[in-house]
């Protein structure tokens, strides 16, 4: 029996919670829990998908791992070393390693840039091309990857399509050759006709070059195609962690399988009845003791109120964040 592999990415403990400040003068400030307790692992070339509603803390979590935003507590780790430890250097060879592809493609480009400038700046920034002529000849070979042309070397953002944009954004990461990504909502801001291509172009880049993938997305239909596990996450804390395949076919967690009665089915036979959750989304400066889905679940009993349910394991590679028994 062969050895399970080494986890590329381990996220412990994480939290980040932010201070938010009322009025001109405030005397006092709320927190927000972005993120309160998270753990999960990232296997090397392993699509893990994030799901969740806006506001539950993917995006977050994503920025947090890659050091865009510092965590309040908790560890993560990469190949086994602690990322919140590094210096600049260190921090600049992390990033060799590890990319993000944005949510909004214009946003993530410099209108004032070409195509070329904003590809070969992490290859200059990483010292890895000799002269300009092996520079150009880089980029040109990551814009073909992603589809694109030497023709759009010399264009600029508002020259190109949303679609276009995006593949640019996504050559860019790729251009220092990394092992893992993070990839923010890489596709809600594109036209539904454009979407299907940058899914389908991501999942042929992370089978061509072996990319480790954290997937996150409010489209769980989207992710299970992509992702090989979905993570669940409410309100900054995690609902269940499974195989896709399973974990769509089966929900265990009550918001799970909320989210999955929202999916499109054209065939009237597995359509899922729709569920609607009460309410909305708890204030996350006061979110609720207890289990913090709980306000909104169908299933709550008096306990949910007073204990926060710890993921537990149900099956192989599954976990559940819930009290219930007849639930799981």
């Amino acid at each position: 029996m062969s050895e399970e592999p080494q986890p590329l990415l381990a996220v412990e403990g994480l939290r980040k919670w932010f201070e938010v400040r009322r009025g001109l003068f405030p005397r006092a400030s709320e927190v927000v829990k972005a993120v309160d307790d998270v753990s999960f692992t990232v296997k090397p070339r392993e699509v893990l998908g994030l799901a969740g509603e806006s506001g539950s803390g993917k995006t977050t979590i994503g920025r947090t791992i890659l050091r865009l935003l510092e965590p309040t507590a908790g560890r993560v780790l990469f190949e086994g070393t602690d990322v919140m430890a590094f210096g600049p250097e260190g921090l600049r060879r992390f990033r060799r390693k590890a990319q993000i592809v944005f949510q909004d493609p214009f946003a993530a480009l410099d209108p004032t840039m070409t195509v070329t400038k904003i590809v070969s700046e992490p290859l200059q920034v990483q010292g890895l091309c000799r002269d300009r002529r092996e520079r150009l000849d880089r980029v040109a070979a990551l814009l073909e990857s992603v589809g694109l042309s030497r023709d759009f070397m010399a264009r600029k953002p508002d020259q190109m399509s949303g679609g276009q944009r995006q593949r640019v954004v996504i050559a860019r990461a790729l251009a220092v050759d990394p092992v893992f990504i993070v990839a923010d909502e890489p596709v809600s801001a594109l036209d539904v006709s454009i979407q299907a291509q940058i899914v389908n172009l991501l999942s042929e880049l992370r089978e061509r070059l072996g990319l480790a993938m954290l997937f996150i997305s409010h489209d769980i239909a989207v992710m299970e195609y992509l992702s090989d596990r979905i993570a669940v996450l409410y309100l900054g804390r995690l609902m269940e962690i499974g195989p896709s395949d399973e974990l769509c076919l089966n929900p265990k967690h009550p918001y799970t399988e909320a989210l999955l009665s929202a999916v499109p089915d054209p065939d009237p036979q597995h359509r899922r009845k729709r569920i609607l959750l009460a309410g909305d989304i708890p204030n996350p400066t006061d979110p609720p003791s207890g289990c913090v889905f709980r306000t909104r679940c169908p299933y709550a009993i008096s306990e949910c109120a007073k204990t926060v349910p710890p993921l537990r394991g149900i099956g192989p590679g599954r976990f559940v964040a819930c009290l219930r028994d007849d639930v799981l």
